[in-house]
């Protein structure tokens, strides 16, 4: 007897499909949908994908009190789902995002 996934994940509440997910993503290798980490794109600073703005910059803007909005006109590419992502990793990474906006404060 064959069963789909198709099928089986339909059955499945919108909670359980998000936690199936997540555990897909990180099967996948990716934590965090949006946000990449690469050696050669802003000194492997984790990042937006699409861009080369690193999350510490958005969470340093942020912490300095600009708003989302103002984010979003400052960084055109950026959209809503950008910014959500990048929290979520902030909330994860917080000791990665400390040390490299005080690695990038002394430059």
């Amino acid at each position: 007897m064959m069963i789909t996934f198709e099928k089986e994940i339909s059955k499945l509440s919108r909670g359980e499909k998000a936690q199936l997910l997540q555990w897909l993503m990180k099967d996948l290798g990716e934590d965090f949908a949006g946000i990449e980490s690469r050696p050669n794109v802003c000194g492997g600073a984790a990042s937006i994908v699409r861009t080369r703005i690193p999350v510490w910059v958005l969470e340093n803007a942020r912490r300095q009190g600009v708003t989302e909005s103002e984010l979003l006109q400052d960084y055109p590419t950026l959209t809503a789902q950008d910014l959500a992502n990048a929290w979520a990793y902030v909330r994860s990474h917080r000791e990665e995002i400390e040390r490299e906006i005080v690695e990038n404060e002394e430059d």
